[in-house]
């Protein structure tokens, strides 16, 4: 059984106060985008969980989402079914794309199959949440709204479908570093993206005026993220922001030869920029999920 896990971006982020449990109040629009890794399921006798990984760099004992996710769900039901799991890593760490988060969920969805564990979407999300503030929007994609720690998630009727770039520096961020450096005033919802799945929302518009409140102290961390707004702007960008803690920043375009055309210039001059496009719920879900068991195939 193989497993897509599609990256996101945040189309706009608040953080409005930190929270008596530690953990920071924020409103954002969760958004998935067509990037992904690729999680492969193997049943093997025995009870023995093992994971590898094509990235070196990463853990893969109990500090990794994906073991952590298998394990999580093995306690859950009961089960202890060996299996062996290898990731294909192509979302980047340390990025503010969910990578990790979207690993854990797509290990949730697949071995609750592969186990014939028969959990419901209810059960599987509060297994997410305890695994990461992002891990639940990844059981729905598309275009969503997150409150709380950001595992508060509530599917949106309007989707965004637009071209984007995404820079990648060569920099990762951890979310904790960024949020230590965060200045911040408690604070009421303002931006324009509490209207979004209302009907006050101008539509696309209302996305060119998108801003996060992480910027400012990720700044400080890696001056560049300035420099690369600034680019996608120059070329052709509607409106730029980064992505969840950092270090990506993205660009929305109007149409995907400008974006193409964007994401080549920066690539000549040195910078790592993809053009891609965001993914709504309904071929997140056909993607993700469009068969069932058997070799080499995608759920």
């Amino acid at each position: 059984m193989k497993a897509s896990a599609f990256a996101k971006i945040n189309l706009g982020l608040e953080v409005l106060y930190r929270r008596d449990d530690g953990y920071h109040e924020i409103r954002t629009i969760f958004q998935t985008v067509d990037l992904w890794d690729v999680l492969s399921f193997e049943a093997t006798a025995g009870e023995r969980l093992s994971f590898s990984c094509d990235d070196p760099a990463l853990p893969t004992g109990e500090d990794n989402l994906v073991v952590r996710a298998a394990e999580a769900l093995a306690r859950r039901t009961g089960r202890r079914q060996g299996v062996a799991i290898h990731l294909e890593k192509k979302i980047p760490v340390g990025a503010g794309l969910g990578g990790g988060s979207s690993d854990a969920a797509a290990t949730l969805l697949a071995l609750n199959e592969l186990w014939s564990a028969g959990l419901p979407l209810s059960a599987l999300h509060d297994l997410a949440r305890r695994l990461g503030a992002d891990v639940p929007f990844f059981l729905y994609g598309g275009t969503a709204l997150g409150i709380g720690r950001g595992d508060e998630v509530f599917p949106l009727a309007r989707e965004v479908r637009l071209p984007i770039v995404l820079v990648l520096p060569d920099a990762p961020l951890s979310t904790a570093s960024v949020y230590r450096s965060l200045v911040l005033t408690k604070r009421e919802s303002t931006l324009k993206l509490q209207y979004f799945p209302s009907s006050v929302w101008d539509g696309e518009d209302s996305l060119f005026s998108i801003s996060n409140d992480l910027e400012s102290a990720a700044v400080r961390l890696l001056p560049s993220i300035d420099g690369f707004k600034q680019s996608l702007r120059e070329l052709g960008a509607c409106a730029t922001a980064m992505s969840g803690s950092g270090s990506t920043v993205f660009g929305l375009f109007l149409s995907s030869a400008t974006a193409e055309s964007a994401a080549l210039t920066l690539t000549a001059r040195g910078d790592c920029a993809v053009a891609t496009r965001t993914i709504v719920r309904e071929e997140y879900l056909e993607r993700r999920l469009n068969s069932r068991k058997g070799p080499g195939k995608t759920i």
